[in-house]
C-alpha cells in the first residue's frame, strides 16, 4: 500500500479540480485499486450465494462486515490520494472551497 501511496504523490495530476474533475491515477495505483475492487466484488457473489444457500446468518453477517472493512480500504486509499494531491493542488490555486467539499465527502465515509 505505501508504494501505492508514494506512486500516487509523484504523479502529475493534470486535472484535478477543474471542470473535468478527473483523477489521474498511476497504472500501478489504477491496477492496485481495480484488484481491491474485484476482490470486494467476488465477495458480494459470495454473499449472494451464502443467502441462495440458507447459510446461517451469523456467518452472512460475518462476511458483511468483511465487506464493508474491504470498502472502507478502498475508501481510506482513495482519501489519502485525493487530499496529498488533488487537494492541495486546488487551495494552492486558491479553490479553498475544496475544505467544505472534501469535509462533505469525509462525513459520507464516516457514516
Amino acid at each position: 500500500m505505501e508504494d501505492i501511496i508514494q506512486e500516487a504523490n509523484t504523479h502529475t495530476h493534470e486535472s484535478c479540480g477543474t471542470n473535468e474533475r478527473k483523477s489521474h491515477h498511476s497504472e500501478k495505483s489504477k491496477n492496485a485499486l481495480i484488484s481491491r475492487l474485484n476482490r470486494i466484488e467476488g465477495q458480494v457473489r459470495g454473499l449472494k450465494g451464502m443467502i441462495e444457500k440458507d447459510t446461517y446468518c451469523d456467518d452472512v453477517l460475518n462476511q458483511i462486515s468483511s465487506v464493508q472493512s474491504a470498502l472502507n480500504g478502498v475508501g481510506k486509499l482513495l482519501l489519502e490520494h485525493h487530499m496529498k494531491s488533488c487537494v492541495i493542488e486546488r487551495i494552492q490555486e486558491g479553490e479553498n472551497e475544496v475544505i467544505d467539499e472534501l469535509l462533505v465527502t469525509i462525513n459520507k465515509l464516516m457514516k
